[in-house]
């Protein structure tokens, strides 16, 4: 439905109130020229015209101008006459911009995406995720098409590919349908074109995955060779092995700043790139905690046991980041991106078979829960979203917190050390 022609005013406009039915308010002085208002309350300029070969009985063609907020009625106006002018001229804008729409390749849709919303308003870990996604899954299968042109089937292909890693495979999916769902927000492409809105995902299944005690000494076993005289490798027995340095040289070390890393995952609980990027600034050794200025879950205060802060006083201070990375020392420091390389190392060393990083985590909070410590008090030290809007200055909380994560550490470290205390009894699989 529309209302009657009137002066499109910021105040006029700031009036308008969307219905059960979107609606349209022309422009008393520029003819063609509208604010469109729909249910869920956004305005956008929108022009309407007949193209000059089209005659008075021509085809109406629609141009959505830009959204309001964005762009002033003055703005958008002026917009519409030049708009106008090339019409005049015999070009007509909203045919060019559905061809443009239609020859958009996927690729080119999520760089814009990229640029315009993922990198400026997202988070830089949540930004990577999707552009690693892109690199790794989306550009091979699908990047050259073009995005008008991506079935639904498409994505069941590739899926199916990754069904061994439906972790993946959901991610890929959650990635296309958000950069789709942007472009038909804002007119990349045209509406109802999202593939993945019919792509059914993959169920849940995580697995738990707790390491025991008698796996713990193991690790720390391993952590300690790596950090110390280096784990020993084998020549691979396919490849010519006449030039292998001699058994006793065969040996690779994790280095000090990975052993330590590893260490503190297990005895706080964090989250791998909260390790990875914290910065110096960011410790407090004299009252315990990490204060971190973000996380996955935003603000976060994690508290120190006695075992992880005897790791952080034994590290020295290199550069900006605790685990030092790259660079380190000059104004393009950056952070360290991963342990995989020593995690694979020690992993097989301890026997580990099937184990990740992030099941350090799972195993802190099951030495905490094994030992009736609270789920309460295990949301706090770990930091879990459900808790975060109350916990967010989890250091001002009372002292079961700094006993919990003491007991967590104690335990712990003394199976790293091959100390397993008595009192523990091993929790069941």
């Amino acid at each position: 439905m529309s209302e009657a022609p009137k002066k499109l005013t910021k105040r006029l406009i700031d009036g308008l109130e969307a219905s059960s039915r979107r609606f349209v308010v022309w422009d008393a002085d520029l003819k063609g020229f509208g604010i469109r208002v729909e249910t869920s309350g956004t305005k956008a300029f929108i022009l309407r015209y007949r193209p000059k070969d089209g005659g008075r009985d021509g085809p109406k063609r629609f141009v959505t101008i830009g959204r309001y907020g964005a762009l002033t009625p003055e703005e958008a106006r002026s917009e519409a006459r030049s708009i106008l002018g090339s019409v005049a001229k015999g070009a007509d804008p909203a045919s060019e911009k559905a061809a443009a729409k239609i020859a958009l390749t996927v690729k080119a849709l999520f760089e814009e995406f990229e640029r315009l919303h993922v990198a400026p308003k997202l988070k830089p870990n949540t930004a990577a995720s999707y552009r690693s996604a892109f690199n790794a899954h989306i550009e091979p299968a699908i990047g050259r098409k073009r995005a008008a042109d991506v079935q639904p089937a498409d994505l069941l292909r590739y899926q199916a590919k990754l069904d061994d890693h439906p972790a993946s495979a959901n991610r890929v999916l959650a990635v296309v349908s958000a950069m789709y769902a942007w472009g038909e927000k804002h007119g990349f492409i045209g509406e109802g074109t999202n593939p993945a809105a019919k792509v059914t995902r993959f169920g849940n299944r995580k697995r738990e995955r707790f390491l025991g005690l008698e796996e713990l000494e193991r690790l720390g076993a391993a952590i300690k060779e790596g950090e110390t005289i280096g784990i020993p490798w084998e020549p691979d027995p396919l490849k010519k092995t006449k030039h292998a340095p001699k058994a006793e040289n065969r040996r690779v070390m994790i280095g000090r700043e990975p052993a330590a890393a590893l260490r503190l995952l297990m005895l706080t609980g964090a989250r791998l790139r909260e390790i990875l990027h914290l910065k110096w600034q960011e410790v407090d050794l004299e009252r315990g905690l990490l204060l971190l200025p973000d996380s996955k879950t935003g603000k976060k205060t994690i508290v120190l046991n006695a075992p992880a802060m005897l790791v952080l006083q034994e590290l020295p201070r290199t550069g900006i980041y605790v685990i030092a990375g790259t660079t380190v020392g000059s104004r393009d420091e950056k952070p360290r991106a991963d342990l995989k390389r020593p995690w694979a190392l020690v992993s097989k060393r301890a026997g580990l078979s099937g184990v990740r990083v992030h099941d350090l985590r799972h195993t802190f909070a099951s030495y905490g829960a094994g030992a009736n410590l609270g789920l309460p008090i295990i949301g706090k030290l770990l930091g879990h979203s459900q808790a975060s809007t109350t916990n967010r200055y989890a250091h001002l909380a009372d002292d079961p917190v700094k006993r919990a994560s003491e007991a967590i550490g104690s335990t712990i470290a003394a199976a790293l050390d091959g100390k397993v205390p008595g009192n523990v009894v091993a929790l069941k699989k």
